[in-house]
């Protein structure tokens, strides 16, 4: 018994500690009008993990713009779901399926500069807290908009604006203006053991 006791004193010492060291920070801390978020990575989440922040949003009353420039050949849950909230979502689907299978390179880089414009329009339009732009980095990746003129208007985009960027292989331009970057991992996937995409899990 007294040894559990001990292990509680330790432990309430070091809580103590921990809860000290938490206060001083926020103490320092300062408030940000608007963040840019990057989720980037070649594991499975950063839409996920995105689209999660749109329904924290709706928590709190805020509205949301989304922009999807890739996914567009099949129904995603998101959509359907955040479909229901038509005063609070603005859910534009820009795309027409991964670049493998439009093939038309002229195509996709019209659908990207339309989604871009659309993009632009979102963030900066008052109404919205929170816009999430889905796959831009994979737009980026193939050369179908330029970095330069992403990064120079997230630069100078209004300052009340969250933004939060998804898709792998983030630019370092980007990653060095973001806020937050959060990169997801591949331990694991199902699809390389043959298994389809689910329903629920990845769209």
């Amino acid at each position: 018994m007294t040894q559990e006791n001990d292990q509680n004193e330790r432990h309430a010492e070091a809580m103590k500690a921990l809860k000290a060291e938490q206060a001083r920070k926020l103490a320092g801390a300062r408030e940000a009008p608007g963040l840019l978020l990057v989720h980037t990575g070649d594991g499975k989440g950063k839409s996920s993990a995105a689209f999660g922040m749109v329904a924290r949003s709706l928590g709190w009353g805020h509205r949301v713009g989304v922009v999807q420039y890739i996914k567009g050949a099949w129904a995603t849950g998101e959509q359907q779901f955040f479909s229901r909230f038509p005063d609070q979502v603005r859910f534009e689907v820009m795309g027409e399926g991964f670049t493998w299978d439009t093939q038309d390179r002229s195509r996709d880089i019209a659908k990207v500069r339309a989604a871009w414009e659309m993009s632009v329009a979102m963030m900066s339009d008052p109404a919205l807290d929170l816009v999430v732009l889905d796959e831009l980095n994979i737009a980026i990746g193939f050369d179908y908009i330029g970095v330069e003129e992403v990064v120079a208007w997230l630069k100078d985009r209004p300052r009340d604006k969250s933004v939060c960027i998804t898709g792998r292989g983030a630019r370092p331009e980007l990653i060095e203006i973001a806020d937050l970057v959060t990169e997801m991992a591949l331990i694991k996937h199902p699809f390389d053991a043959g298994v389809k995409a689910q329903k629920g899990v990845d769209y």
